[in-house]
């Protein structure tokens, strides 16, 4: 998911935005900075964020991925009260679908989303991930995997007493465990519903085979995936699966860490710990070539009068009325523009042109590290 870097280049094009996408929203702004206490809340009756369906669920047609929430990708710590208020007034404009993982902190971004969305809980869907070898009391990270049906059971009570919950909207196994059959991973989830600790649940970053087999064991409701104009891998094989078996896609990393807002230009460099120092699609040799797409966004930015990045959230979803991206961020004016996305509409020519441009687009290097790359594309094991 992506959070937007805060260095210079940011973005030149958001008096165009600002009129479509800030302006409506601010009228709700000082409700939702005096309402801190539990009362419940309601979505304003003109929230610009209309509404979608990924499987049988239905959510906002954009959602908030609040993974940097802890920690961002420039390593600096935000500001706690500022995140539960960017939190609290997505949901005074309408958003409904928020996206969280143990692995992000670890535990930390769950106890920040616990806390936020507090007031409104039973109005929105929180998702959440489970997979990767986290100490459940520490949140310590151990090498490797676990989706062990035991492990899972005792991760999501920990997600539960994180998230001030009793139930998970949506639980994804994060990455698939090579060492646990997929089935005996249904398997948990199906005795967790049974609970009502767990509603629907989901895959990412999967094999193919992996997702035919656990919908044939329980119906998946969502894919979650990296998708953007800047890695348009899922096209090939992942979506069109899901078109067939009826299930929806959430596209992580939808503005591509960043790189389609406009923040990220030629001589942009990156802090130690800060992942896309390590992605060789940003490396100096491969930025020139690679701007060329942000370019393109830019163009069609100012053609149609919005911010680079609702340009790419909006194609995205274009794509298909299954499709929920879900664009993370540390900063109040960002979230605005991302779910003023929902208002950006594309005609039929307008579409194909841009999609033809696209295609003439080519990225050089890889969207991950090879040893994170490793653990996507994985099947499970056979029982």
């Amino acid at each position: 998911m992506d959070s937007n870097p805060t260095d210079s280049g940011r973005r030149k094009l958001l008096i165009g935005a600002a009129a479509l996408a800030v302006a409506p929203l601010m009228t709700g702004m000082a409700a939702s900075a005096s309402d801190t206490g539990g009362n419940a809340r309601q979505a304003p009756a003109t929230a610009l964020v209309g509404r979608r369906k990924i499987g049988s669920l239905e959510v906002s047609s954009v959602g908030l991925g609040v993974q940097n929430m802890s920690r961002t990708y420039q390593t600096t710590i935000p500001s706690r009260p500022e995140m539960l208020n960017i939190i609290r007034t997505a949901f005074d404009h309408g958003v409904t679908f928020y996206d969280a993982a143990e692995a992000y902190g670890p535990h930390e971004v769950e106890r920040i989303l616990g806390e936020g969305v507090a007031p409104f809980r039973n109005e929105i869907v929180i998702a959440s991930k489970f997979g990767w070898n986290i100490d459940l009391q520490t949140g310590e990270r151990h090498p490797g995997l676990n989706s062990r049906p035991e492990h899972i059971k005792l991760a999501v009570e920990g997600m539960l007493k994180r998230l001030r919950t009793d139930r998970i909207d949506l639980l994804y196994q994060h990455r698939v465990d090579p060492q646990v059959p997929i089935e005996d991973v249904a398997g948990a989830v199906k005795d967790l519903m049974a609970e009502g600790k767990v509603l629907h649940w989901g895959l990412s970053e999967m094999g193919l085979k992996t997702l035919r087999r656990a919908h044939a064991e329980l119906s998946v409701t969502a894919v979650q995936n990296e998708y953007s104009m800047l890695w348009r891998g899922p096209e090939k094989e992942v979506i069109p699966l899901c078109q067939e078996l009826g299930i929806g896609f959430v596209p992580w990393s939808p503005l591509g860490v960043g790189f389609l807002s406009g923040a990220i230009d030629e001589n942009t460099r990156f802090a130690d710990g800060d992942i896309r120092k390590i992605e060789t699609r940003f490396a100096p040799e491969n930025l020139p070539n690679n701007l060329a797409l942000v370019r393109l966004v830019k163009t069609w930015a100012e053609r149609k009068n919005v911010a680079p990045a609702q340009i790419a959230l909006a194609w995205l979803m274009a794509q298909k009325p299954w499709i929920v991206p879900i664009p993370g961020t540390t900063q109040m004016s960002h979230m605005l523009e991302n779910i003023g996305a929902a208002e950006v509409t594309f005609g039929n020519e307008e579409l194909q042109e841009l999609n033809a441009a696209l295609a003439g687009a080519t990225i050089q290097g890889e969207r991950l590290p090879p040893a994170v790359l490793a653990y996507s594309g994985v099947e499970a094991p056979g029982q």
